[in-house]
């Protein structure tokens, strides 16, 4: 067996069982590089072991063989990543079309609503809860 297939299948044995590299992983080891480059430059000593200390957690999370634990942490990472993405993506699309339409919110669901502009005023029935009420275009 070559050299490198005996690391290879070394690094594989002592994977088995742990929960490895997930996305949360993934986005420390970018906050803690972000953290210690700003540090670097802006010259806090005090905030140096900040990226050092997110970097011990990686490590941790990664060779942890707790993988229900890991698993629930990254799915909640996952949720409110994708809430943050979906909330930036809604207000860019009203932002670009707010001369089309007027937006604003049902006052019972709080979801998100549109009509044409100049429609003058119209009752709007909420796709999500079926709440009716009037609103001035």
């Amino acid at each position: 067996m070559p050299f490198w297939e005996k690391i290879k299948q070394s690094f594989r044995n002592l994977m088995a069982g742990r929960h490895g590299v997930d996305q949360l992983s993934v986005t420390l080891v970018w906050v803690g590089l972000a953290l210690y480059l700003i540090t670097a430059v802006a010259g806090l000593e005090v905030l140096s072991l900040l990226p050092m200390a997110i970097y011990g957690y990686t490590i941790f999370r990664m060779f942890s063989r707790n993988e229900e634990k890991r698993a629930e942490e990254n799915r909640r990472y996952v949720t409110a990543k994708n809430k943050v993405q979906t909330n930036i993506r809604q207000a860019r699309t009203r932002f670009k079309n707010r001369k089309e339409y007027k937006y604003f919110r049902c006052p019972n669901c709080k979801a998100w609503l549109r009509v044409p502009r100049k429609a003058g005023v119209v009752t709007v029935t909420c796709g999500r809860c079926h709440n009716s009420f009037t609103q001035k275009a």
